[in-house]
């Protein structure tokens, strides 16, 4: 842990933090800003209410690693890796304004808190109007004191445009010119999903790289969850598969967008996230051009885990 770490330009403690989840409000964030994690993001909130899916809400699933397929099986277990089925849920803004404002007061020095925020699209909106719910989402956002703000443009358990503004670079620079225009002081992060297409990968960063200061990745993989019954769960839609299972895809992803950086020298940052959970991965992730790296499910499972990492000293 020794030497000094800089995090979209803030000094923090450590490049260790909690992906976008698990923290669901100021009493979690606190809890694992006292566990050895200095990068923290509050979950995903909204400019409006919105309910939760219905249960189940995680499901553990029977797929250990390899090419992302189409659907997994049902695991009675936990095994490290579960569909995710959550559907991005928000408390209303005046709640969650108030607690990332009585939470960022508490956090001390060497911590950075993140706020993740998505548009709740409408069946008749244009790109204009998506941006501009993003926008207020964020400017309330670094109002309530954020240190920084990320912006979800993937969900794989969403098929509506806020969940897959990442493949349409085009929309996504859209966003985030008018995100960068309402929070110009403020760290703007881009949550993205899978791209395994290296033309994909370049067109976004293309699109994305003057307005945001680093792509947070992976968001999890798409597939769908069958029960041994033959059943499809989920009303045979797909969900977000996270946890170990997709390790691989995630450090493959950051190879492919590090070079693509390198090789067109686009100013951006990279985040590393997705079945991460030892310091080996810490490491891996640095060495594919990372500056921070996110945990979720391995930290659900074993909240010691950020203590854990900084005893090796990765």
């Amino acid at each position: 842990m020794d030497g000094e770490w800089v995090y979209c330009g803030v000094p923090v403690d450590s490049p260790l933090g909690i992906a976008a989840g698990p923290l669901l409000n100021g009493k979690w964030l606190l809890y694992y800003a006292a566990l050895g994690f200095d990068i923290l993001t509050y979950k995903t909130v909204r400019s409006r209410e919105r309910a939760s899916y219905g249960l189940p809400n995680l499901q553990p699933i029977d797929w250990e690693s390899g090419p992302v397929p189409a659907e997994v099986g049902v695991a009675g277990e936990m095994r490290g890796s579960w569909a995710v089925s959550f559907g991005m849920p928000s408390k209303p803004p005046r709640f969650w304004q108030d607690d990332v404002a009585a939470t960022r007061s508490c956090l001390a020095k060497g911590k950075f808190l993140s706020v993740s925020v998505v548009a709740t699209a409408e069946d008749d909106w244009s790109i204009d109007d998506l941006a501009a719910d993003y926008a207020q989402c964020a400017r309330w956002a670094a109002e309530s004191g954020a240190d920084g703000v990320e912006a979800n443009f993937s969900c794989p358990n969403v098929s509506s445009a806020d969940g897959q503004l990442f493949l349409n670079p085009t929309d996504a620079g859209i966003v985030a010119a008018k995100l960068r225009e309402v929070i110009p002081n403020t760290p703007l992060l881009l949550k993205v999903g899978h791209i395994a297409n290296r033309e994909t990968a370049h067109a976004l960063l293309e699109a994305v790289a003057p307005f945001a200061d680093a792509l947070v990745m992976v968001n999890g993989v798409s597939a769908r969850v069958r029960q041994p019954s033959g059943e499809l769960l989920f009303d045979r839609q797909c969900r977000g598969i996270a946890g170990e299972a997709i390790r691989e895809t995630v450090l493959g992803q950051l190879a492919l967008f590090d070079g693509v950086i390198c090789e067109f020298g686009f100013d951006a940052r990279l985040v590393g996230v997705g079945g991460l959970g030892q310091a080996a991965d810490v490491r891996a992730c640095l060495d594919r051009g990372c500056e921070a790296v996110q945990f979720a499910t391995a930290a659900m499972v074993n909240p010691g885990l950020g203590l854990a990492i900084r005893r090796e000293r990765f």
